[in-house]
């Protein structure tokens, strides 16, 4: 059903990008809404609004136009990249310690290398450049399914606290893996195995950290007592100019701009601006994961499902066991050791905006298939995640509701799907202000309560 609509408005210049923007947000918000209904996060509706508005199925967009976005995966990615450095505060760290980096260390490296070496065996046309990138993305965790769980049932104990300092580090593994390995895959794909090619894009890197890490200290420095509106325009000024230096360059703005949101954090120790940022963001992430659905090229279909199930498990066993061996390697409990791996299912933001850049890297001819696994195997790791969250919660021990408590709740969601875990993060503070001044032991509220009180505190 190739409905090819663009034609009507693609001669008009400047005409057909508001154009195509327009339909890009109406179709990203309907379909978040129905997927709400299905209590599915937002970035899959975005998703599968951008495979139905795109070229294999509705086509409404100008081709040229979806050639010519490619900068928002840069751009996102450098928002994204940004958000994650608010993670690095000395205190968090000192606090983490080792025991959490190691088991970070140990289920993301598993979870990577298991891909890459199966991947690398059983698909040997695809090569192992495809494989390594593919290795690189499976050490990403998208945390935000199982965090909404977390939220949901008011879970606590070691294996929550463990989670949540983990899925910080995670996606730092990520960008470092990733940023080393498409440095050693661009050197070796142009003439071969050559010193000076490896060494350029790594030296690229070096500098655009290097820079990440003096606009930390000037925005700390410029924005001290300037308004709310002055501190959003020099972040978002700053973060696009390390994101088109990194397009200048060739290379990946994300340690640069992660490093750009750890020194501001630390010197400031402001996360006010992290939360401004947050606000100016979701259309910008929409247009990002809309695109994404549309770049996905089903013409390779077969290889995408079969490469694309083998990425879904292996990935998954990879997470699972490298965190087993990791609480086991640092004496936790029994019950953290055993379901660790089933809340790092999930799969999103990040390694979609790495796809994207893998797909430059890549030939291409692979570079569609690598990211339409990538897209694929995200909504199915979004889909199962929060089941699997609930189910490690519930067995571990750190979900202390009752039977019954729990039936309540999940009838209350039935009532109002999702809508309870989709309230903007300007208000998460407002909430936790009203749970503790209604009752020092909020565990066993309702979620219909939770709802109508948070709905109070954000009219306040």
């Amino acid at each position: 059903m190739n409905l090819a609509l663009y034609r009507f408005y693609e001669e008009y210049s400047g005409a057909n990008i508001l154009i195509a923007l327009a339909i890009m947000f109406v179709a990203g918000f309907l379909l978040s809404r129905i997927t709400k209904l299905c209590r599915l996060p937002n970035v899959t509706g975005y998703i599968l609004a951008g495979i139905l508005i795109g070229p294999f199925l509705l086509d409404l967009i100008p081709h040229t136009i979806i050639d010519n976005m490619s900068f928002l995966s840069d751009l996102a990615l450098g928002f994204i990249a940004f958000s994650v450095g608010k993670f690095f505060k000395k205190d968090v760290l000192k606090r983490s310690g080792k025991k959490v980096l190691i088991i970070t260390l140990m289920e993301s490296l598993l979870a990577g290398a298991l891909v890459t070496i199966f991947v690398g065996l059983i698909f040997p046309d695809l090569g192992w450049n495809f494989a390594l990138l593919l290795g690189a993305i499976a050490t990403a965790t998208a945390p935000a399914s199982t965090l909404m769980t977390i939220k949901q049932y008011d879970a606590k104990g070691e294996l929550v606290d463990v989670l949540l300092q983990v899925v910080a580090l995670d996606d730092v593994v990520c960008l470092l893996c990733f940023t080393l390995i498409s440095a050693i895959v661009e050197g070796t794909s142009q003439n071969g195995v050559q010193v000076e090619t490896i060494l350029l894009p790594i030296a690229y890197n070096l500098l655009l950290i290097f820079l990440g890490f003096i606009f930390g200290f000037l925005l700390s420095l410029f924005i001290r007592h300037r308004s709310s509106n002055s501190k959003l325009i020099f972040a978002v000024a700053l973060i696009a100019l390390l994101a088109g230096i990194g397009i200048l360059l060739d290379v990946s703005p994300l340690l640069a701009c992660m490093v750009f949101g750890a020194i501001y954090c630390n010197v400031s120790h402001d996360e006010k601006l992290f939360k401004y940022v947050d606000h100016f963001t979701p259309p910008l992430m929409l247009l990002f994961f809309v695109l994404s659905g549309m770049n996905m090229d089903f013409s390779s279909f077969m290889t995408i499902g079969i490469v694309g199930v083998l990425y879904f498990v292996i990935r998954l066993l990879g997470k699972y066991f490298g965190a087993y061996l990791g609480v086991l390697m640092v004496k936790g409990e029994k019950s953290t050791r055993n379901y660790l791996g089933l809340a790092l299912a999930p799969q999103a933001g990040v390694a979609i905006g790495l796809a994207f850049l893998g797909e430059r890297i890549l030939p291409a001819s692979m570079g569609g298939t690598f990211l339409s696994i990538i897209l694929t195997s995200s909504v199915l790791y979004e889909m199962a995640g929060p089941a699997l969250a609930k189910l490690a919660l519930f067995k571990s021990g750190a979900i202390t509701l009752s039977k019954k408590e729990i039936k309540k709740i999940d009838e209350s969601d039935k009532q109002l799907p999702a809508v309870i875990y989709m309230l903007p993060l300007v208000e998460e503070t407002k909430i936790e202000e009203t749970k503790h001044e209604e009752s020092q032991d909020w565990r066993h509220r309702s979620s219909y309560s939770s709802y109508l009180l948070a709905r109070k505190a954000h009219k306040k």
